[in-house]
């Protein structure tokens, strides 16, 4: 399918979503997608190539395959709780979890990578953890922040051993 295409219902996507967030004060579950979609393209990544691979994207490096597993959150409220993961699956063959942070318009703000090794040392330090949930929070603590609108253009995404 045609990059410019994509883009472009991406974006439409982000402007029903909030719409209708504005409207009824509810959610679509479109964040997921558009996270997806938006990492691929700041980051430089390729689309896996389903859900049944145990990650969403992947890097081809000198060094070899790099595996990431994406998760969005859209902040509505900072002013509110923790907001938190849906649950990072262990089990499955990823090496980087990438939160992408993203706005009330659903226009990605931050970008943030976590080793998987981080992931769950985190996990495992939670005792109220019976989900393998991160808070955001916890996440900007143990990652590195990737990519950020306020930054220039070229970011690129560090190596797995450099993100955190």
């Amino acid at each position: 399918m045609d990059i410019y295409i994509v883009d472009k219902l991406m974006g439409e996507a982000r402007r029903l979503a909030a719409e209708y967030r504005k409207v009824t004060g509810k959610t679509l579950p479109l964040s997921g997608e558009i996270a997806i979609n938006d990492a691929m393209r700041l980051l430089g990544l390729e689309q896996a190539e389903g859900p049944e691979a145990g990650f969403d994207a992947f890097k081809t490096t000198a060094t070899g395959c790099e595996r990431f597993l994406i998760k969005a959150r859209v902040v509505f409220d900072e002013q509110k709780g923790a907001h938190r993961l849906g649950e990072l699956k262990l089990d499955r063959p990823w090496d980087t979890l990438l939160l992408v942070l993203m706005d009330a318009d659903y226009e990605t703000v931050e970008i943030f990578a976590v080793t998987r090794e981080k992931v769950a040392q985190a996990l495992a330090e939670g005792t109220l953890n019976k989900k393998n949930t991160l808070s955001v929070p916890r996440v900007k603590i143990i990652g590195r922040r990737v990519w950020g609108r306020d930054l220039d253009a070229g970011n690129q995404l560090p190596a797995v051993a450099e993100a955190g």
